[in-house]
């Protein structure tokens, strides 16, 4: 199974005493070594914000780390495509020492003073996922601010609200909108959170109980425009839980799609009818001409399922001992690409929503039709005759069958007394006046008036709210990338006062 070394292959001076079998290069190597491209960048910020620390608390010499920092200085603006990323060497950090190394010589090795390949690539992995997790932030509040705008929109759209897809109570289209607005923004606080958990600094945890070397921890965190620095070393190197807050974010976020998509699938189709999908959310049907299928739907659902279970991967990958490879070897590549799923399917659910044609005079025929008022008859029977509600419930229930009974749809005035006589022994007087100001949709509408109702004013006013808190994440989401872009403006400028210095 021995093989020769690849040349600079590490812990050959020790005790590797033979380069990697093929089979972990492809299986193991590999996989490290294809999270270059997420990694590249970060590791190259890493790398020099060490080198300033280290030159900062007296470790190096201006001059000892001037080679260095102008390499790396080089290597910053170099895409990842473009540097000899090989998998034989094990991972992106190994194969950049070894071409460090290979154009520096032994000067290259001072870089790696006082810290682990680890602590390098959890660096530039947090990195990452900051920005990855600023984008996810980004789409969220658009799709926030587009569903209250649709809301707004249809503030005023009489519709009957379901429950099991059966008729309740009328409502307004706009109200259901505003649910998934709401959703939205919890979202946006779950996302700020995982920013929050992701933008501690590991730097300067050495191998895992800090390094003896006097560097300064809360400097290097400000260097690489870290919000805190990891309070707990160790910690910091080996918890994925932050990991797992940032996929599960993402997937809560898609999972609201998918109910708004599940729901979308049916009020469009033919048997609905409630509305209609743009054009470009469809695609035909090879065989069938006459259809017209809502593809983005079940592109939407499928993706929240992806989601679900790559958080569950991640979560299974965590049942280790600590301090173990298992939970990260495949976190990298697993966790970007989950939060980048998940920003491909939000924008894709902002745009069905915004591209949504409503048939207002279907949904007002349905609120219209099926009884939706009879909760609002039964409050007003108790309410007018001082019954208990569930007398005034049975009354009117009695009085809706005997209307399906006689093939009837509308509740008239004799069907209601005749129920109250027979449920109570009494025959109430109920009029036409009161009976139409109970049932009628848009009273029944407009007297649902409480914050959060269903009432064309309450509507409004919660939309208004949405925008307001989708602003603000806008402007929350820019002031965290313009603090990471000045420190890395400070960052490589020190970098370069120094390997001018060299």
């Amino acid at each position: 199974m021995t093989s020769p070394p690849p040349q600079g292959y590490l812990g050959t001076a020790g005790r590797i005493t033979s380069g990697p079998a093929p089979e972990l290069v492809e299986a193991g190597y590999a996989l490290e070594t294809g999270d270059a491209p997420l990694l590249h960048r970060g590791l190259t910020l890493a790398d020099l914000a060490h080198l300033v620390e280290l030159t900062d608390c007296g470790v190096l010499r201006h001059d000892e780390a001037a080679p260095l920092c102008a390499a790396l200085l080089d290597l910053l603006d170099t895409p990842a495509a473009e540097f000899p990323y090989d998998p034989v060497y094990g991972d992106a950090y190994n194969s950049r020492e070894r071409e460090l190394e290979r154009a520096l010589g032994p000067a290259a090795g001072r870089l790696h003073l006082g810290r682990t390949r680890r602590e390098a690539g959890r660096i530039a992995f947090r990195l990452a996922l900051r920005d990855k997790l600023l984008d996810l932030h980004a789409d969220v509040a658009a799709f926030a601010a587009a569903t209250a705008d649709q809301a707004t929109a249809h503030a005023a759209t009489l519709w009957a609200d379901t429950t099991y897809l059966q008729p309740a109570q009328p409502s307004t289209f706009g109200h259901y909108l505003g649910g998934f607005a709401e959703q939205a923004i919890r979202h946006l606080d779950r996302i700020e959170t995982a920013y929050g958990r992701a933008d501690a600094s590991p730097a300067g945890a050495g191998g895992a109980g800090g390094t003896r070397l006097p560097m300064d921890r809360d400097r290097l965190a400000r260097r690489l425009g870290f919000g805190s620095v990891g309070p707990h070393t160790r910690d910091a190197m080996w918890s994925a839980d932050a990991l797992a807050d940032a996929v599960a974010a993402a997937a809560q976020a898609v999972a609201t799609l998918s109910q708004l998509a599940s729901d979308l699938e049916i009020f469009a189709s033919p048997a609905f009818g409630y509305l209609t999908l743009d054009a470009s959310m469809c695609r035909a049907s090879v065989l069938m001409p006459q259809k017209r299928n809502p593809y983005a739907l079940p592109v939407l659902r499928g993706g929240a399922g992806t989601l679900l279970g790559r958080l569950t991967g991640l979560l299974a990958t965590g049942l280790t001992p600590s301090a173990r490879t298992d939970n990260w070897l495949y976190a990298y590549g697993e966790v970007a690409g989950a939060i980048d799923l998940a920003g491909r399917l939000v924008r894709l659910g902002t745009a069905v929503v915004t591209g949504l044609t409503v048939h207002t005079d279907v949904l007002a025929e349905q609120a219209a039709r099926h009884f939706t008022a009879a909760a609002d008859l039964a409050e007003e029977l108790a309410q007018r005759f001082r019954l208990d509600y569930r007398t005034a419930y049975r009354v009117v229930g009695r009085a809706v069958a005997a209307t399906l009974a006689d093939a009837g749809t509308e509740l008239t005035v004799p069907t209601v007394q005749a129920a109250a006589e027979d449920i109570t022994g009494t025959a109430l007087p109920v009029t036409a006046d009161l009976l139409a100001a109970a049932i009628e949709p848009v009273s029944a509408v407009a007297a649902r008036d409480v914050p959060g109702g269903a009432s064309p004013r309450r509507v409004q006013e919660h939309a208004q709210r949405v925008r307001r808190r989708a602003a603000a994440a806008r402007r929350w989401n820019a002031a965290r990338r313009a603090h990471i872009a000045e420190a890395e403006a400070q960052l490589t400028a020190a970098a370069k006062e120094i390997a001018g210095a060299g």
